[in-house]
């Protein structure tokens, strides 16, 4: 663990601000992190400027708060919750911006992983003549920019389970028209909420048959953060009156299928492409999709953070691969201990005991959400 102890509390309050802007922007900036970034000047505990990444990744934090302070930032001190980036892509490095701008102290969270980075935009920083400080809430940045990690290191985006269940710890089977509501309006809510900060969320094609839905953020002025919908198909493809295919041609909808399928399925898979689906083969093993090669897949689409909705067979195949890193569990109806006992049912019954643990929870009107992290051995 990173020492923190030479920090002050100015520091901790200004990164605390720098990671509640990434926060906000999550879900937004695809296939780049979301990071946040403080301008501040620290004899006079002001703020100059506040920034995150910009819808569709660019342009990054740092350059857009520098721009925000103009003449005022040179000398002072910038919090950023990611490493400055030193290489030239679509845009200029960062770290070159940070340097031009005179800027007299860097703070940062984290170290970037990816290697076109990786202590690089430190280092030139440094270089420059810069005070450079890192290790500053390094956990909780982790967890905001872990897509990104997980991305870089494993080459797949991370992986959300979202699992609502009764007091029993049970799902409820949905009609072929319409889910079937297990939580109340505020936990429902909250569901949006996680929508709105994935990249993409995804469900296979017996949900799409059982509950038809429409996989949007419906939340008061968080329409338009409505992620990428995804549909994992195995021998059969997603019919084309789903309100998925008939709504795609407004929020856009990937279907994944074995190009087995989308050959036997040839005038199925047209009909959908006219209505705006994008069909995408994806690797199979003994004909049925591959997730490793599916996880793959969708980090070639620019998808950092995954949110899985679909039923238990795929949760349990989710978790056969090891690929989930975080599973919230709905409970409806139920607080306390009757809301753990419901949850750890649930993971039991419907991950097949995968090892998990827990790590937030808060009540939601008459409902409990529980958070549970990969176990780490």
């Amino acid at each position: 663990m990173p020492d923190e102890a030479r920090f002050s509390d100015f520091d901790r309050h200004m990164m605390r601000l720098a990671l509640s802007a990434a926060e906000r922007a999550l879900g937004t900036t695809a296939p780049n992190p979301a990071v946040g970034a403080v301008l501040a000047d620290e004899a006079s505990s002001t703020v100059l400027a506040v920034a995150a990444t910009a819808p569709g990744g660019r342009p990054h934090a740092e350059p857009q708060a520098l721009a925000l302070a103009g003449d005022a930032a040179r000398g002072r001190t910038l919090y950023v919750t990611l490493e400055p980036c030193s290489h030239f892509g679509r845009t200029p490095p960062c770290a070159d911006a940070v340097v031009a701008a005179g800027i007299g102290r860097v703070v940062v969270a984290l170290e970037d992983p990816d290697p076109r980075v990786s202590g690089r935009g430190l280092r030139r920083l440094r270089e420059a003549g810069i005070a450079v400080d890192r290790g500053l809430l390094s956990a909780q940045s982790r967890t905001l920019t872990r897509g990104h990690v997980v991305r870089v290191t494993e080459r797949r985006p991370f992986i959300q389970i979202k699992i609502a269940v009764a007091a029993d710890g049970r799902i409820a089977a949905g009609t072929g028209a319409a889910p079937v509501w297990v939580t109340g309006p505020v936990a429902r809510a909250h569901g949006h909420l996680l929508r709105a900060g994935a990249d993409a969320i995804l469900v296979g094609t017996g949900t799409v048959a059982a509950d038809d839905p429409e996989l949007t953020c419906r939340l008061p002025g968080l329409a338009h953060r409505s992620p990428l919908r995804v549909v994992l198909a195995g021998r059969i493809l997603p019919h084309a009156g789903a309100k998925l295919a008939r709504t795609a041609a407004r929020t856009p909808t990937l279907i994944l299928a074995p190009a087995a399928t989308l050959a036997s399925e040839a005038e199925l898979a047209t009909s959908l492409a006219a209505l705006g689906c994008r069909l995408v083969p994806v690797p199979t093993v003994a004909g049925v999709p591959w997730l490793p090669g599916v996880a793959e897949a969708l980090v070639a689409e620019g998808v950092t953070r995954l949110l899985v909705e679909g039923g238990p067979r795929l949760w349990r195949a989710f978790a056969m691969h090891g690929l989930i890193d975080e599973v919230v569990v709905f409970v409806g109806g139920a607080q306390g201990p009757g809301a753990e006992a419901a949850a750890a049912s649930a993971l039991a019954y419907y991950l097949s005991g995968a090892p998990f643990v827990a790590a937030d929870r808060r009540r939601l009107g008459a409902d409990e959400m529980l958070v549970y992290a990969t176990a780490k051995g």
